[in-house]
């Protein structure tokens, strides 16, 4: 082939990535693009989003490494749909590549610049990236899409081979990158109509410097993974999420770096790693669940989805501290450790009553490391309308949570400075203090800090009622 474009999306890296490694092995000349899509941009709520950020950043950092290697980074601002196939026939290339995405707006997008491409007698090739197995490589021996975790993962480690794992980029390949004709640059984050955000305080080191930066830090600790992983007050869960998502490391090199230690703590890190690709191949086999519950049974929920409730979740001021916390933690920093959101989740939908869907766009709005299929995989699976589902009657109890992974309260006293003087024998559940307790440690129950919206067993009861209604 003539010329390529590599189109990078969700893989803001060099080190291992597969479809620059496919471009430059099947071209001669290989372009490197990446597009701000407006599209995309304009459906952002805040001006201050960590996200685009982040991925300014990062683009940036890949932009000086293609530099260094020869090569350049053209960077647009505008419909994807659009920008690709007019810089494709303008750099006069016969194939574009890019790694496969499978969100239902993206494969729609690629469609639609597939299409376009085809018209002007120019290639699309998508190959696989964000995941180990995709689609339907990893299949029941029934030859059906797995629906439940445990044997998925037991099936994925069993196959799971040095093909999979292989490096996808030869460094010496680099050599064919080529300058585009004309010069661009990185527009400015305002001029793509976004502020600069506080990465820095949020612990968030962009690019794929920073992704290494984070996976060396997190192997100083990772053999304790499994004992510590569920403690929010602690530093012990790896960081990369937001690396995952925008693919500032590998999939794979993670999964190589996991199989490599083979401690405890490792092979729960791993199976972490397999539930994205669970995840994944939920949403490429079954698109609906972005809309409705995966169990059609549960469809039929009539939630009562209490404004007013809600508002007090999301704002976290429900008077269950580990709940409000969390939530505090998440509108202050955009981050929230896994075992929080399992807890804030069934909150919501099994004592507040909330259609988990309000959830779930809550927390797309506002998680750093927002990915589709595993947010929806995962408020799903706490509402208990999911694939492999716990259930029903699996509900949180958020104060027997908090005492267990927040049992000295460091984490409540971090992020809720009324229950500073709250002693640790209260600090779970203050409203149950007597007067005279609340007004000796200055934490008085609806004035400094809310009293419970429900009760919890009340709702529990409720909950269970709302269910069983909806079972046929």
């Amino acid at each position: 082939m003539a010329g390529a474009l590599a189109w990078f999306r969700r893989d803001l890296r060099l080190d291992d990535n597969a479809a620059l490694g496919r471009a430059l092995a099947r071209s001669t000349r290989v372009f490197c693009a990446f597009v701000f899509d407006s599209e995309i941009l304009g459906a952002l709520e805040s001006r201050a989003d960590r996200r685009v950020d982040f991925i300014w950043r990062s683009v940036g950092e890949l932009r000086e490494r293609l530099q260094e290697a020869g090569g350049d980074l053209i960077v647009l601002h505008g419909r994807a749909r659009d920008e690709v196939p007019h810089l494709a026939a303008a750099l006069g290339v016969d194939e574009v590549v890019a790694a496969e995405d499978y969100e239902p707006a993206a494969l729609a997008r690629d469609a639609e610049v597939a299409e376009r491409l085809r018209a002007s007698g120019i290639g699309f090739t998508a190959v696989k990236d964000t995941v180990v197995f995709a689609k339907s490589e990893l299949l029941t021996q029934g030859g059906r899409p797995f629906t439940v975790f445990t044997p998925y993962k037991n099936a994925w480690l069993k196959l799971v081979g040095e093909a999979e794992l292989a490096q996808r980029l030869a460094e010496s390949d680099l050599k064919r990158l080529a300058r585009p004709p004309v010069a661009t640059r990185l527009p400015e984050l305002r001029e793509l109509g976004f502020e600069p955000t506080d990465l820095a305080a949020s612990g968030i080191r962009p690019g794929e410097r920073g992704a290494r930066e984070t996976l060396d830090d997190f192997l100083g600790r990772i053999d304790g993974y499994h004992a510590q992983r569920d403690f929010p007050a602690l530093d012990a869960t790896s960081g990369l999420a937001i690396h995952n998502r925008f693919g500032t490391v590998s999939i794979r090199r993670l999964v190589r770096t996991a199989r490599s230690r083979r401690t405890t703590g490792t092979d729960f890190w791993l199976a972490e790693l397999i539930w994205r690709d669970f995840f994944f191949q939920v949403l490429h086999h079954h698109p609906r669940v972005t809309q409705e519950a995966f169990r059609a049974e549960f469809a039929r929920i009539e939630w009562p989805n209490d404004e007013d409730l809600f508002a007090a979740w999301r704002e976290g001021r429900t008077g269950y501290p580990l709940v409000d916390a969390a939530l505090r933690q998440l509108n202050a920093t955009g981050n929230l450790h896994n075992r929080l959101r399992m807890v804030v989740a069934s909150f919501l939908t099994k004592d507040l009553l909330v259609d988990w869907r309000w959830g779930e766009r809550y927390f797309a709005a506002t998680l750093n490391d927002f990915d589709l299929a595993a947010n929806n995989g995962n408020w799903q699976w706490a509402a208990s309308t999911g694939c492999d589902a716990q259930p029903y009657f699996r509900i949180f109890n958020p104060v027997a949570q908090s005492q267990k992974f927040d049992a000295q309260g460091e984490y409540l006293r971090r992020w809720l400075p009324a229950l500073a003087n709250v002693p640790m024998k209260s600090i779970h559940a203050p409203w149950r203090m007597s007067p005279a307790e609340q007004a000796a440690c200055g934490c008085v129950i609806g004035h400094d800090y809310p009293a419970p919206v429900v009760d919890h067993a009340v709702q529990r009861e409720r909950a269970l009622a709302l269910y069983k209604r909806a079972r046929p």
